[in-house]
Protein backbone atom coordinates (compact mmCIF):
# COMPACT_ATOMS: atom_id res chain seq x y z
CA UNK A 1 0.00 0.00 0.00
CA UNK A 2 1.57 3.43 -1.24
CA UNK A 3 1.39 6.00 1.83
CA UNK A 4 1.72 9.61 1.00
CA UNK A 5 2.89 12.62 2.91
CA UNK A 6 0.89 14.94 4.61
CA UNK A 7 1.83 17.78 2.54
CA UNK A 8 0.62 15.60 -0.76
CA UNK A 9 -2.18 14.61 0.80
CA UNK A 10 -3.59 18.06 1.42
CA UNK A 11 -2.31 19.23 -2.50
CA UNK A 12 -4.35 16.56 -3.94
CA UNK A 13 -7.26 17.65 -1.65
CA UNK A 14 -6.86 21.25 -2.75
CA UNK A 15 -6.52 20.24 -6.24
CA UNK A 16 -9.46 17.84 -6.74
CA UNK A 17 -12.39 20.41 -6.39
CA UNK A 18 -10.65 22.65 -9.36
CA UNK A 19 -9.50 19.67 -11.84
CA UNK A 20 -13.29 18.49 -11.60
CA UNK A 21 -15.08 22.14 -11.99
CA UNK A 22 -12.59 22.12 -15.11
CA UNK A 23 -13.48 18.95 -16.56
CA UNK A 24 -17.31 19.76 -16.11
CA UNK A 25 -16.89 22.86 -17.61
CA UNK A 26 -14.96 21.19 -20.59
CA UNK A 27 -17.99 18.96 -20.53
CA UNK A 28 -20.52 21.43 -20.82
CA UNK A 29 -18.32 23.38 -23.76
CA UNK A 30 -17.66 20.04 -25.86
CA UNK A 31 -21.59 19.30 -25.70
CA UNK A 32 -22.20 22.59 -26.66
CA UNK A 33 -19.27 22.64 -29.49
CA UNK A 34 -20.72 19.34 -31.05
CA UNK A 35 -24.12 18.39 -30.26
CA UNK A 36 -24.81 15.73 -32.52
CA UNK A 37 -21.73 13.81 -30.35
CA UNK A 38 -23.15 14.99 -27.16
CA UNK A 39 -26.02 13.15 -28.48
CA UNK A 40 -24.02 10.20 -29.51
CA UNK A 41 -22.39 10.05 -26.21
CA UNK A 42 -25.26 9.93 -24.10
CA UNK A 43 -27.19 7.23 -26.51
CA UNK A 44 -23.99 5.24 -25.91
CA UNK A 45 -23.80 5.31 -22.38
CA UNK A 46 -28.17 4.64 -22.11
CA UNK A 47 -27.29 1.73 -24.20
CA UNK A 48 -24.27 0.09 -22.31
CA UNK A 49 -26.83 0.79 -19.08
CA UNK A 50 -29.74 -0.32 -20.06
CA UNK A 51 -29.44 -4.04 -19.28
CA UNK A 52 -28.56 -3.33 -15.99
CA UNK A 53 -31.19 -0.62 -14.99
CA UNK A 54 -33.49 -3.79 -16.69
CA UNK A 55 -32.25 -6.54 -14.19
CA UNK A 56 -32.76 -3.93 -11.79
CA UNK A 57 -35.64 -2.54 -12.45
CA UNK A 58 -37.59 -5.97 -12.26
CA UNK A 59 -37.18 -7.06 -8.38
CA UNK A 60 -38.10 -2.90 -7.81
CA UNK A 61 -41.23 -3.52 -10.15
CA UNK A 62 -42.06 -6.43 -7.75
CA UNK A 63 -41.59 -4.99 -4.60
CA UNK A 64 -43.75 -2.12 -5.79
CA UNK A 65 -46.52 -4.40 -7.45
CA UNK A 66 -46.68 -6.06 -3.52
CA UNK A 67 -47.34 -2.86 -1.80
CA UNK A 68 -49.68 -1.75 -4.21
CA UNK A 69 -51.45 -4.63 -4.12
CA UNK A 70 -51.90 -5.03 0.14
CA UNK A 71 -53.04 -1.07 -0.36
CA UNK A 72 -55.83 -2.48 -3.11
CA UNK A 73 -56.80 -5.30 -0.14
CA UNK A 74 -57.58 -2.46 2.48
CA UNK A 75 -59.76 -0.81 0.26
CA UNK A 76 -61.00 -4.16 -1.34
CA UNK A 77 -65.04 -3.68 -0.07
CA UNK A 78 -65.45 -0.32 -1.12
CA UNK A 79 -63.80 -0.77 -4.44
CA UNK A 80 -66.72 -3.70 -5.16
CA UNK A 81 -69.27 -1.73 -4.32
CA UNK A 82 -67.70 1.11 -6.77
CA UNK A 83 -67.49 -1.65 -9.53
CA UNK A 84 -70.55 -2.90 -8.77
CA UNK A 85 -72.13 0.83 -9.75
CA UNK A 86 -69.62 1.39 -12.61
CA UNK A 87 -70.73 -2.39 -13.99
CA UNK A 88 -74.37 -0.90 -14.21
CA UNK A 89 -73.42 2.24 -15.78
CA UNK A 90 -71.79 0.32 -18.69
CA UNK A 91 -73.91 -1.76 -19.17
CA UNK A 92 -76.18 1.31 -20.26
CA UNK A 93 -73.53 2.90 -22.08
CA UNK A 94 -73.08 -0.42 -23.91
CA UNK A 95 -76.36 -0.20 -25.06
CA UNK A 96 -75.81 2.93 -26.72
CA UNK A 97 -73.04 2.00 -27.97
CA UNK A 98 -73.90 -0.76 -30.03
CA UNK A 99 -76.86 1.23 -31.64
CA UNK A 100 -73.86 4.23 -32.46
CA UNK A 101 -72.46 1.58 -34.02
CA UNK A 102 -74.81 0.04 -36.19
CA UNK A 103 -75.89 3.56 -37.16
CA UNK A 104 -71.98 4.48 -37.64
CA UNK A 105 -71.55 1.33 -40.11
CA UNK A 106 -74.94 1.96 -42.16
CA UNK A 107 -74.16 5.94 -42.79
CA UNK A 108 -70.17 4.47 -43.98
CA UNK A 109 -71.77 2.26 -46.25
CA UNK A 110 -73.73 4.92 -47.83
CA UNK A 111 -71.15 7.41 -47.98
CA UNK A 112 -68.29 4.71 -49.44
CA UNK A 113 -66.13 5.81 -46.37
CA UNK A 114 -62.56 4.36 -46.54
CA UNK A 115 -61.14 4.35 -43.05
CA UNK A 116 -57.29 5.44 -42.75
CA UNK A 117 -54.81 2.45 -42.33
CA UNK A 118 -53.66 1.81 -38.25
CA UNK A 119 -50.39 3.05 -37.65
CA UNK A 120 -47.66 0.57 -37.14
CA UNK A 121 -46.32 0.35 -33.27
CA UNK A 122 -44.09 -1.23 -30.77
CA UNK A 123 -44.29 -1.94 -27.22
CA UNK A 124 -41.26 -0.92 -24.77
CA UNK A 125 -40.50 -1.32 -21.57
CA UNK A 126 -39.80 1.51 -19.25
CA UNK A 127 -36.04 0.71 -17.72
CA UNK A 128 -35.31 4.43 -16.36
CA UNK A 129 -36.69 7.87 -15.50
CA UNK A 130 -33.75 9.54 -15.82
CA UNK A 131 -34.17 12.41 -17.82
CA UNK A 132 -30.66 13.02 -19.38
CA UNK A 133 -30.73 16.29 -20.48
CA UNK A 134 -34.33 16.79 -20.01
CA UNK A 135 -36.30 16.85 -16.27
CA UNK A 136 -38.97 14.82 -17.51
CA UNK A 137 -38.22 12.02 -19.62
CA UNK A 138 -37.93 8.19 -19.45
CA UNK A 139 -35.16 5.17 -21.13
CA UNK A 140 -36.95 2.67 -22.60
CA UNK A 141 -35.49 -0.56 -23.54
CA UNK A 142 -35.30 -1.83 -27.47
CA UNK A 143 -34.31 -4.93 -29.03
CA UNK A 144 -31.09 -5.02 -31.32
CA UNK A 145 -33.33 -4.99 -34.50
CA UNK A 146 -35.78 -2.63 -33.39
CA UNK A 147 -37.12 0.23 -35.71
CA UNK A 148 -38.19 3.10 -33.54
CA UNK A 149 -37.52 6.44 -34.97
CA UNK A 150 -37.26 9.72 -33.36
CA UNK A 151 -40.90 11.91 -33.93
CA UNK A 152 -42.44 8.31 -32.73
CA UNK A 153 -45.80 9.06 -30.43
CA UNK A 154 -45.76 7.15 -27.30
CA UNK A 155 -49.07 6.17 -25.48
CA UNK A 156 -49.48 4.39 -22.47
CA UNK A 157 -53.00 2.44 -21.99
CA UNK A 158 -54.86 5.83 -21.17
CA UNK A 159 -53.87 8.40 -23.64
CA UNK A 160 -50.55 10.29 -24.90
CA UNK A 161 -47.38 10.15 -22.80
CA UNK A 162 -44.83 12.02 -24.92
CA UNK A 163 -42.86 11.89 -27.90
CA UNK A 164 -39.16 9.90 -28.82
CA UNK A 165 -36.17 12.01 -28.69
CA UNK A 166 -33.26 10.21 -29.20
CA UNK A 167 -32.73 6.75 -30.33
CA UNK A 168 -29.16 4.73 -29.80
CA UNK A 169 -28.56 0.72 -31.18
CA UNK A 170 -30.85 -0.90 -27.50
CA UNK A 171 -32.80 2.17 -26.24
CA UNK A 172 -34.68 5.44 -26.61
CA UNK A 173 -35.68 8.60 -25.07
CA UNK A 174 -39.09 9.80 -24.50
CA UNK A 175 -39.91 13.11 -24.13
CA UNK A 176 -42.25 13.37 -21.73
CA UNK A 177 -45.46 15.88 -22.30
CA UNK A 178 -44.93 17.50 -18.57
CA UNK A 179 -41.46 18.53 -19.44
CA UNK A 180 -41.03 22.62 -19.82
CA UNK A 181 -39.19 21.93 -23.44
CA UNK A 182 -42.63 19.73 -24.56
CA UNK A 183 -44.89 21.48 -26.79
CA UNK A 184 -47.68 19.95 -27.98
CA UNK A 185 -50.61 21.56 -30.26
CA UNK A 186 -54.01 20.59 -29.12
CA UNK A 187 -57.97 20.60 -29.59
CA UNK A 188 -60.23 21.28 -26.90
CA UNK A 189 -63.30 18.92 -27.93
CA UNK A 190 -65.96 21.33 -26.32
CA UNK A 191 -65.27 24.44 -28.42
CA UNK A 192 -63.22 22.90 -31.58
CA UNK A 193 -61.16 26.02 -30.37
CA UNK A 194 -57.11 24.98 -31.00
CA UNK A 195 -54.39 25.76 -28.07
CA UNK A 196 -50.58 24.91 -27.09
CA UNK A 197 -49.68 22.96 -24.46
CA UNK A 198 -46.66 23.23 -22.79
CA UNK A 199 -44.84 21.56 -20.09
CA UNK A 200 -44.08 23.13 -17.02
CA UNK A 201 -41.44 20.14 -15.23
CA UNK A 202 -44.50 19.63 -12.59
CA UNK A 203 -47.78 17.29 -12.90
CA UNK A 204 -50.09 19.05 -15.11
CA UNK A 205 -48.78 21.24 -18.35
CA UNK A 206 -50.59 24.57 -18.84
CA UNK A 207 -52.69 25.74 -22.17
CA UNK A 208 -51.17 28.66 -23.83
CA UNK A 209 -52.03 30.68 -27.30
CA UNK A 210 -56.28 29.55 -27.47
CA UNK A 211 -58.05 32.34 -29.80
CA UNK A 212 -59.71 35.17 -28.07
CA UNK A 213 -63.21 34.23 -26.80
CA UNK A 214 -62.80 30.93 -26.84
CA UNK A 215 -61.26 30.00 -23.03
CA UNK A 216 -60.59 26.61 -22.03
CA UNK A 217 -63.56 25.89 -19.41
CA UNK A 218 -63.06 23.19 -16.40
CA UNK A 219 -63.74 20.14 -17.33
CA UNK A 220 -63.12 20.14 -21.00
CA UNK A 221 -61.60 17.18 -23.09
CA UNK A 222 -58.29 18.01 -24.74
CA UNK A 223 -57.29 16.03 -27.72
CA UNK A 224 -54.25 16.32 -30.27
CA UNK A 225 -54.54 18.63 -33.09
CA UNK A 226 -52.60 18.10 -36.63
CA UNK A 227 -51.33 21.50 -36.58
CA UNK A 228 -47.74 21.86 -37.88
CA UNK A 229 -47.88 17.60 -39.00
CA UNK A 230 -46.06 16.63 -35.53
CA UNK A 231 -48.96 15.23 -34.18
CA UNK A 232 -52.43 13.04 -35.33
CA UNK A 233 -55.37 14.64 -34.88
CA UNK A 234 -57.92 13.33 -32.17
CA UNK A 235 -55.04 11.15 -29.67
CA UNK A 236 -57.00 11.57 -26.25
CA UNK A 237 -54.34 13.82 -23.94
CA UNK A 238 -56.52 14.83 -21.00
CA UNK A 239 -58.60 17.40 -19.04
CA UNK A 240 -58.75 20.76 -18.40
CA UNK A 241 -58.09 21.93 -14.61
CA UNK A 242 -58.16 25.60 -13.25
CA UNK A 243 -55.58 26.48 -11.32
CA UNK A 244 -56.02 28.33 -7.88
CA UNK A 245 -55.14 31.03 -9.95
CA UNK A 246 -57.33 30.85 -12.41
CA UNK A 247 -54.71 29.53 -15.53
CA UNK A 248 -55.95 26.18 -17.11
CA UNK A 249 -53.77 23.10 -16.95
CA UNK A 250 -54.06 19.82 -18.51
CA UNK A 251 -54.64 16.95 -15.81
CA UNK A 252 -53.24 14.17 -17.94
CA UNK A 253 -55.11 10.72 -18.82
CA UNK A 254 -51.84 8.79 -19.30
CA UNK A 255 -50.18 8.14 -15.44
CA UNK A 256 -46.80 9.41 -16.20
CA UNK A 257 -45.65 8.47 -12.71
CA UNK A 258 -46.32 5.25 -13.19
CA UNK A 259 -45.06 4.12 -16.83
CA UNK A 260 -43.92 0.43 -17.08
CA UNK A 261 -44.74 -0.21 -20.52
CA UNK A 262 -45.12 1.93 -23.76
CA UNK A 263 -46.66 1.87 -27.32
CA UNK A 264 -44.67 3.77 -30.17
CA UNK A 265 -46.78 4.93 -32.79
CA UNK A 266 -45.34 5.18 -36.16
CA UNK A 267 -47.87 8.04 -38.19
CA UNK A 268 -45.08 8.86 -40.25
CA UNK A 269 -45.25 12.88 -39.34
CA UNK A 270 -42.08 15.00 -39.50
CA UNK A 271 -43.20 18.00 -37.87
CA UNK A 272 -40.00 19.43 -36.50
CA UNK A 273 -38.12 16.39 -38.01
CA UNK A 274 -35.86 16.82 -40.82
CA UNK A 275 -37.10 14.92 -44.19
CA UNK A 276 -34.22 12.70 -43.96
CA UNK A 277 -35.79 11.32 -40.40
CA UNK A 278 -39.04 10.85 -41.51
CA UNK A 279 -40.49 7.55 -42.46
CA UNK A 280 -43.97 6.20 -43.94
CA UNK A 281 -46.22 4.54 -41.85
CA UNK A 282 -46.30 0.89 -42.17
CA UNK A 283 -49.97 -0.27 -42.03
CA UNK A 284 -50.98 -3.48 -40.19
CA UNK A 285 -52.54 -6.21 -42.34
CA UNK A 286 -56.87 -6.27 -41.66
CA UNK A 287 -58.10 -9.51 -41.05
Amino acid sequence: MIRLSIPLRQALSRLSLPVLIALAIGTMLLGKADALLAERARMALADLLTPIWGALQQPVAAVRGAAQEAASLMNLRSENSRLREENERLRRWHATALALEAENALLSRQLAFVPDAAPAFQTARVVADGGGIYARAVLLAAGPNHSLRKGQIALDERGLAGRVTEVGSRSARVLLATDMNSRIPVTLEGSRARAIMVGTNGARPRLQHWPEGSMPRDGDRVVTSAEAAAFPAGLPVGVVRLSEGGAPEVELFARLDRLDMLRLFDYGLGGILPPEAVARPEPRPRR
